[in-house]
């Protein structure tokens, strides 16, 4: 017996429904892409491995995909390399290439490679998928699109403005509300650093000062300790535990605390005109919400840093996030070129939205009218009707098999049901001769009997 089919964990089959969902929220991510500027690129779904490792950091080297080297790539590597077993010595001998892991670098790639080509400051969106040797779990997985806009060569602060507007446009657009824009900036978090004395634990301090909301109080200053951040730099912190308020409020707090830093304090001023400016254009739908202990991709990371939360109520991880690059280009020979971006988790906001019921009814709607088929003169007069309403852009479809018998009609009717086409038309020889068409609406079981022009009407 043959072994049943089956898929790689941490992908998926989507099926009609999923796809048309799933175009919609990628639809209206675009569209506003579009409106807010925002060119189309792609790049390929793999690249050369030495333009991705590195990049993430050592946790992140580890989730990408390798691709193995055609032909007898083993022939090629040494008896002392192969007998060592070393992944360090062997991968880059039998790998060149890997998935991507994003589409930042990849993008900081591209803009390198045709930088003699492209108007600066640049503005690009890139909806893809991208791969992870993740572990799958709701909302993550190991093969996911990625929706990405970013602006490389302006260090305006109005950039991270309008990307606030954007995540606002776009989850407006979808009828999200309530979703939280948490912003923060890493020069808050070295700023911090410097005050208690952990500069050369910048990464350290930030991975347990952001598990504050998972792990609690004292599990992050247990974590801090066992990094060997010492007892009065953690005294020091102890406002940030308990750092509350409106945006103002926090800043004014910040202050206190950043009194001595100088990249601390410019940090702040970052924030301040992003919040002043906000303030003043109003958001539709969403909170922005300072979080000092916010701290992803400390890695390119430089100045603000977004997470968008779902709304209250809601048990999903982060569905956007984004920041300030400024000089994420240098890694590939381009210096002092800043960018700014963010993403929108697609796989995320689909599940969101399927657990509030926010999907229109009309997205998934396929087929409008089916004819019945009952031989080959009814079904080419059935054919000349469907191809005048595809003309008219209504979807419809004749069944393909003729109905011989009862049984067979039944079976066409059904095939209608669960395919929930609304609408029915049965063609037979009595309205062959009288040139009319008799429709069924399924949902209410009516039957009229219509000429083409009335059909039209009906289904437009």
């Amino acid at each position: 017996m043959a072994q049943k089919p089956s898929i790689p964990k941490g992908t998926r089959d989507f099926n009609a429904e999923d796809v048309a969902k799933r175009s919609y929220i990628m639809e209206t991510i675009k569209q506003q892409f579009q409106v807010f500027g925002f060119q189309p690129i792609e790049t390929p779904s793999f690249e050369n491995s030495d333009t991705l490792m590195g990049k993430y950091g050592e946790e992140g080297d580890r989730l990408i995909f390798k691709i193995l080297n055609s032909g007898e790539f083993l022939k090629k590597i040494s008896d002392e390399d192969y007998n060592s077993r070393s992944e360090r010595l062997l991968t880059p001998k039998i790998s060149e290439k890997a998935l991507r892991y994003d589409l930042t670098v990849p993008f900081a790639r591209y803009v390198v490679q045709h930088q003699n080509d492209i108007e600066f400051p640049f503005k690009r969106y890139q909806i893809q998928p991208v791969w992870r040797a993740d572990r799958p779990q709701k909302g993550r997985f190991r093969e996911f699109f990625q929706c990405d806009a970013d602006v490389v060569g302006s260090k305006s602060l109005f950039q991270e403005v309008e990307f606030v507007q954007l995540y606002d446009a776009v989850f407006s657009a979808l009828q999200l509300h309530g979703v939280t824009i948490k912003i923060n900036n890493r020069k808050i978090l070295s700023g911090i650093a410097e005050v208690i004395g952990a500069q050369d634990k910048l990464i350290d301090f930030t991975v347990a000062l952001d598990k504050l909301d998972k792990i609690g109080e004292e599990n992050v200053k247990e974590e801090m300790r066992s990094k060997d951040i010492s007892e009065d730099g953690i005294e020091k912190l102890q406002p940030l535990f308990t750092l509350k308020g409106d945006f103002g409020a926090q800043i004014e707090s910040l202050k206190s605390i950043l009194s001595t830093s100088e990249i601390g304090l410019k940090g702040i001023e970052e924030l301040e005109f992003i919040n002043t400016a906000i303030s003043s254009l109003e958001l539709k739908t969403a909170n922005l919400q300072l979080d000092v202990t916010l701290a992803r991709g400390l890695n390119y990371y430089t100045g603000a840093i977004f997470e968008v939360s779902a709304p209250e109520g809601v048990k999903m991880g982060s569905i956007g996030g984004g920041g300030r690059y400024d000089d994420l280009t240098g890694i590939f020979g381009l210096k002092n070129m800043s960018g700014v971006g963010i993403s929108f988790g697609l796989d995320r906001i689909y599940l969101v939205l399927e657990e509030l019921g926010l999907f229109p009814d009309t997205i998934t709607a396929s087929t409008k009218v089916l004819f019945i088929n009952f031989g080959d003169q009814e079904a080419l007069y059935s054919l000349q009707a469907v191809t005048k309403l595809r003309r008219a852009q209504i979807k419809a479809e004749l069944f393909p098999d003729a109905a011989v018998s009862g049984k067979q009609m039944k079976k066409q009717m059904n095939y209608a049901n669960k395919r929930q086409i609304p609408f029915v038309v049965i063609m037979g020889e009595e309205e062959l001769k009288s040139e009319v068409f008799s429709v069924k609406n399924m949902s209410s079981g009516e039957q009229h009997k219509l000429n083409f022009d009335e059909l039209l009407a009906l289904l437009k």
